[in-house]
């Protein structure tokens, strides 16, 4: 028997993930002398906060085993910030911890047999993992002319056929830098109630909404929305591995069997880094500052990136949170193809090779390859320095000088982008 007939269905023809990919792909260009500008991975430029990696420190004796639904302290904690920060109506026994959001996110698809509603483009996760367990999936295209978010009489289309449905709803987005207003939220919340639907609300961006109004799915449809989040892109902390999930009342039945499954394959999350997540989810001073200066970091370098690029007659809404941005090459797409440039994937791909700076292509996000869409992950930069240098000597929004004098290589890649478009 061929080590490929050994295989489930779901993995047979299954590669890592794209995000992964790019980055030891970097790796291998720079081991080669290449400079390269990593504009694939979205891991967060910033560092974990001092006092929460004090608590870690604090706490690295902890070696037992912790409850399979969390440290208690920590899901407390967790529930007061959404009812200070998003006055969602939540207690401690609604909230389940897990080793990343990514983890409990397939947790969620190995129990519930529905098919999952995916908006597109989409993070490069969420469709990989339904395949995994045989699930359905069924996209739902955004368009450009939308700002790529998800319309109301779209998910009500994808809704009609009957069966039980999960919807993935990642705001801000990745890959589009987009989100959502109250309003929007409110009218999708119509259409998920009219069909019952699951509402897994990855809000996982949430604190990094430039103008710090994130809103959560939860306030408009309580009755069927998880919240979905964790350390890794808010708190800087993606190796940690801490993830949360609060579910609704209504749905507990959902939440006892991820619990049970939970205790058969993780158990628990590692004790050292619920102790020091219970630290960072009490906020305080030192944490708003953190957030308000991230916000204001990024903010200010993907709108300037996103200028810089339209600049160059590239189409690139403007971003809203986050760490990225969808760059739309459809205007160059005569001349690509007289360069042999007909897809997204090739386009990555001579972009890296000519310029240096690595991309990912829109196809991997659920888009059609032919569409000549790029993801931006403008990440590369010293975040620590960044932060240090917002919180010492700038008040009120950062300008290009402060930029090019701590994000200069993410301003450098949108330069040879620009470049690259205009020759």
């Amino acid at each position: 028997m061929k080590d490929h007939d050994r295989l489930v269905p779901g993995v047979r023809d299954m590669g890592s993930s794209a995000t992964l990919d790019i980055n030891e792909r970097c790796k291998a260009l720079a081991a080669e002398g290449r400079e390269i500008f990593r504009l694939g991975l979205g891991q967060s430029p910033f560092p974990v906060p001092d006092l929460v990696v004090a608590a870690l420190r604090e706490h690295a004796g902890e070696k037992d085993y912790l409850p399979v639904a969390g440290l208690p302290e920590l899901r407390w904690a967790v529930a007061d910030y959404y009812r200070r920060r998003h006055q969602l109506d939540c207690d401690a026994a609604q909230v389940l911890i897990g080793p990343g959001s990514k983890q409990l996110l397939f947790l969620l698809q190995v129990i519930h047999k529905g098919t999952l509603l995916l908006p597109t483009p989409c993070w490069v996760t969420y469709a990989p993992q339904a395949s995994v367990l045989g699930r359905k999936i069924r996209f739902i295209p955004t368009r450009r002319s939308d700002r790529w978010r998800l319309q109301p009489e779209d998910l009500d289309a994808a809704c009609r056929q009957p069966g039980s449905k999960v919807l993935l709803l990642n705001y801000p987005d990745n890959p589009t830098g987009q989100t959502y207003t109250a309003q929007q939220l409110a009218a999708l919340a119509r259409v998920a109630r009219k069909h019952r639907l699951v509402v897994v609300a990855d809000e996982i961006y949430g604190e990094l909404d430039f103008d710090d109004d994130h809103r959560s799915m939860a306030a408009h449809y309580a009755e069927g929305t998880i919240v979905s989040a964790g350390l890794s892109k808010w708190c800087g902390a993606g190796g940690w591995r801490l993830g949360t999930f609060v579910f609704p009342p209504a749905l507990r039945g959902l939440q006892d069997a991820m619990m049970a499954v939970a205790s058969e394959t993780h158990s628990s999350v590692s004790a050292p880094v619920q102790y020091a997540a219970v630290v960072a989810y009490r906020g305080g001073k030192e944490i708003e500052d953190y957030l308000r200066n991230s916000r204001r970091i990024m903010g200010a370098l993907l709108s300037h990136c996103a200028a810089r690029l339209r600049a160059a007659g590239l189409q690139v809404a403007e971003p809203q949170g986050g760490f990225y941005f969808l760059a739309d090459f459809e205007t160059q797409r005569t001349a690509l193809a007289k360069a042999g440039i007909e897809n997204s994937a090739v386009l990555c791909n001579r972009l890296l090779q000519e310029t240096g700076v690595a991309l990912l292509p829109g196809a991997v996000f659920g888009r059609e390859p032919e569409e000549l869409l790029v993801r931006a992950a403008c990440v590369d930069f010293d975040g620590t320095a960044a932060l240090r240098a917002a919180a010492r000597h700038y008040d009120g929004d950062l300008d290009n000088t402060f930029l090019a004098a701590h994000c200069a290589r993410v301003l450098e890649a949108c330069q040879r982008l620009a470049d690259w478009c205009k020759a």
